[in-house]
Order: C-alpha cells, then structure tokens, then sequence
C-alpha cells in the first residue's frame, strides 16, 4: 500500500487558464533483437536473474564490445520512419555515473552524433473545435544499452527508502535500446496530457508496424520519461523543468503530464521555484515524488566510446531501408477508415485496443468488418484485459475468428453459441469447426425438434398460448425462451419465434 500522498495542487481548468504548458518527451524502446547490443547475450524477457550475462555486459576487465548490426539497421528504420535525417558518420560516447545496476559505471550510449536527427511525428487530438493535428518535431533518435534492474525488498513503497536489501539483475544490462527526444512541445494548451498520450500511442504503432519492438509498456520494452514546464505567455523564456521517469502505461502518461502543471502551478503561485529534478509516478495514488536533482550534460562527463569504431551507413543502405518501410501508420488507418466507412472515434477504438492488424487480417479473410472490429475490440479485448496480455498474444488467430464469423454467417451459430466457440479455442480445444463438434454447439436446423420443443412449451404454458392467440404476439418470447432453453441455445430464435406463429395460427402486423 502507497503511503505516497499529493502536494498542493491548483485546479487544472485554473492552470490552464493562466499557464502555457510545454511539453517534451522522452521514449525509451527496447529493440526486439536477439542478441544484446554490444555482445551475444540472449534478451529473452523474464529469464531468471541474472542467467544472460557475460563478460561484456557485466563490465569486466578487458572484455571489449561490438555492435549489433541489426540494432544500427533498426535505428536508421526508426530514424527513417520519423522523417528524420540519418547521420553520415556517428560515435557512441560514454555517459559516466555510478548506481548499482550500471556495472560499467558508465553507459555506452550516443550524445552531440546521434544516427538520426531533426524529424516530426504528427498526431491528432480530439478538441472543442473537433481533432486537431499537432505535429511533435523530433530532436533525435539514438542508440544506447539498458542499464540492469534493481529491486529493493522490504518496506513498503518498494523504493530504496525503507528498504532492508536491494538486488540486482543485469539480465537487462546490455538490451539495446533507442531514445526518441522530442523538441520542446509548445502551444498545446488545456490539450497537453491529451498531446502527449496521442504521441506515445502514434510512436507505439509506428514502432508496432516497423516491427523492432514488441513495444509492450508493462514489461519496461517502451518507456516514457515525460518533462514538463510551464511558463506564464507563449512569448516567455521557457520554465523550469521536470523529468517524470519511467511512466509505462497511455493512460499514466496523460495523468503524470496533468498532475505535474497542477503541481507545479502550485508551486509557482506560493513564490517557490520549480526544481529541475527527475520525479517518480506512483499510479496507485496519481501523483510524482521527487526522485533527484537532474543532471546536466557536462555532469556525466561523455566523451567518445574508445573500444568501438564509429558508424558510417552508407547512402545506398539508408535508401535501400527508406524503400522498404512499411506503410505510415496514420496512413494505413486513413485509408482503412475510408474503405470500412467508420468513424475517427471508432478508428481509435481499434487501435487504442491493439487490434488494427488484428481486425484487417480478419476481414481479409472475409469477414464483415463490423463482425471483425465486435469481436476483437469487445469479447477478446475483455478476455486480454482481464489476463493482463496483449490482444495478439491471446491464443487465437484472425483465421480462427474469421470461421467463428462465417459460421454465424452461415447460420450453423447464433451469438451465444459462437462465444462457446470463442471460449473453448481460447481453452485450446482446438479449431472452431473441432470446438462446435466436440462441444456439440451447432444450431439446431431441423423444424421437427424445433416444433417438439415448440408443443412442450406450449403444454407447459397454455395461458400463454391464449394470450398469442387473442393477439399479444409480445407474449411470445416467453415460449422462444423456454425454446431456447430446452434446446441448451442451440436453436436459431427467430426461426422458433416463425414456427410459434406458424403452429397458432396467428399473423404478425
């Protein structure tokens, strides 16, 4: 339990009114290589502590490092798709501070060479005036290793304070990482939290598409540190600064930027200043503690990486690289809205759920694309949701749901039979077609049961038949019910529903 409690704060419609947010962004995405970025350990998540480890990444003496080739193409991949340009020639440097899970005592990382600089990313945002797009320019993308993890045990806000131990697993150590720094994010308003959650959604899709990360926030694979200031006009200097670290879900993202204005307003208006420090998000009560005063530059004394050679991607590779980008993501969902005929809201939907890839894939298959987006954005979307997964790692396919759907169409499952059908794939019974025969889930087509079942609820019920008969055809889905009831939901109840009619003898208007 969080003893952690908020400081004053002002209310947020105040802050905006007179405040000017500026945001920037830092993304920390941990590439889906084999291999770590400077020597042959495995990066398998979830592996014990400390079994994919050597020399190299644990910083001993003389080991010496090399560069993941595949790491540097999807750096220039990432760079590429943001619209940056990529470096001619670049270095890595070292970045010199102690904590424990550095065992280097530096990090190999990139800082004045970056591989790729100066590019944007635009993103939309619903406002009063309808969406709006704000294009987030992008300072550079560089190559860097993780550090390992430190997990403080005892006490009881899992922090260092209040700790009896602390252990380390450099398992992480080494994992190459790319860090998008956005430019300082000006003129976004009351809109900002909303801004910035539209940034790291559109980067996770562009990053999802380009496949080089699995870009899964609540294993630590996409990372946010969010920096916010604010300052009383646009015209001003910019404000002091705060880095909220580590932030790992969309929603965190918009409610740490939130939180952070109402604080720091608060500050500001008692006559304190802000202080530039790093600060920690605690989801469980929505607020930022201060974690340490943040360093500058000259204070990690980087100078250039001596046991590696510099980076020098050719023109050919890079247009090479440009050529086989796949398509943008807000082009892609551009032209899937159009062709579907849905709405922003229901576009949004869909990706907000992890499902785009999902649902085209489904209705490529021949699906309906409103079957499709029902099925992966509601039942398989709670079922992900309530197993703390991934839509995509559930185990179902597109083909799978596809077949669930044709036979709905086909008439061989009403709703209620085709979710049995969704459970028992999920439960690894087999394909749909399996599930239906071993489950013995198919409609009941035949009139002959249908009618038998029809007459026993009629017996059961013979006042019921009358008000049918004296013309209160609403009564009848007391009999559909009992139908369906009997015949485990099997029968088809607007077929019922007919032959009820048909056997009294009674029109509907």
């Amino acid at each position: 339990m969080s003893t952690h409690v908020a400081e004053t704060v002002v209310d947020y419609d105040d802050v905006v009114a007179r405040f000017d947010p500026v945001l920037g962004l830092e993304v920390h995405v941990e590439l889906g290589t084999v291999t770590k970025m400077f020597c042959g350990c495995p990066t398998e998540f979830g592996a014990a502590p400390n079994t994919q480890v050597c020399p190299v990444c644990l910083g001993l003496p003389g080991a010496l490092p090399a560069v993941n080739a595949v790491a540097v193409e999807s750096a220039i991949r990432i760079g590429l798709a943001l619209h940056c340009s990529i470096a001619e020639w670049c270095r890595f440097a070292r970045k010199n501070y102690f904590y424990p899970d550095m065992p280097k005592n530096f990090q190999t990382s990139q800082y004045d060479e970056p591989i790729a600089f100066d590019g944007y990313l635009d993103v939309e945002v619903e406002t009063d005036e309808g969406m709006r797009t704000f294009r987030i320019e992008i300072e550079r993308a560089h190559m860097e290793e993780d550090t390992g993890k430190t997990s403080h045990q005892g006490g009881a806000t899992g922090r260092i304070h209040g700790a009896d131990y602390s252990l380390v697993d450099y398992n992480r150590a080494g994992i190459p990482l790319i860090e998008i720094v956005t430019k300082p994010v000006p003129d976004t308003g009351k809109y900002a939290p909303e801004v910035a959650r539209a940034y790291v959604t559109a980067l996770r899709e562009l990053l999802r598409g380009l496949g080089v990360s699995d870009v899964k926030m609540e294993q630590g694979s996409l990372r946010c540190d969010a920096n916010v200031s604010l300052r009383l006009t646009s015209s001003d200097p910019l404000g002091t600064r705060t880095e909220t670290k580590n932030v790992n879900s969309l929603r965190s993202v918009e409610r740490a930027v939130r939180y952070e204005m109402t604080r720091q307003a608060a500050v500001l208006d008692s006559g304190a200043r802000v202080v530039q420090e790093t600060r920690h998000w605690h989801e469980d009560t929505g607020v930022t503690t201060s974690g340490r005063e943040k360093s500058d530059a000259e204070d990690y004394r980087y100078f250039p990486e001596p046991d590696l050679v510099p980076i020098a991607p050719s023109r050919e590779w890079v247009e090479e690289l440009r050529a086989a980008l796949p398509e943008n993501p807000a082009v892609r969902q551009t032209r899937l809205k159009g062709a579907w005929g849905i709405s922003d809201f229901e576009m949004a939907s869909v990706v907000n759920a992890g499902a785009l890839d999902l649902v085209e894939d489904t209705v490529a298959l021949g699906s309906d694309q409103g079957a499709a987006r029902k099925w992966w954005t509601g039942e398989l979307a709670r079922i992900a949701n309530e197993q703390g997964v991934e839509l995509q790692d559930l185990p179902i396919t597109a083909t799978d749901v596809a077949r669930v759907e044709a036979l709905v169409g086909a008439g061989a499952l009403n709703d209620k039979l085709a979710r049995q059908v969704i459970e028992g794939v999920l439960a690894g019974e087999g394909t749909p077609d399996e599930v239906v025969a071993s489950r013995g889930l198919a409609v009941v087509s035949d009139d002959g049961p249908l009618l038998a079942a029809i007459d026993d609820a009629l017996a059961a019920a013979p006042d019921v038949a009358e008000k049918i008969r004296g013309g209160k055809v609403a009564a009848a889905g007391a009999i559909v019910g009992a139908v369906m009831k009997a015949t485990r939901g099997q029968a088809d109840a607007a077929r019922v529903r007919a032959l009820l009619l048909e056997r009294l003898d009674v029109t509907e208007d």
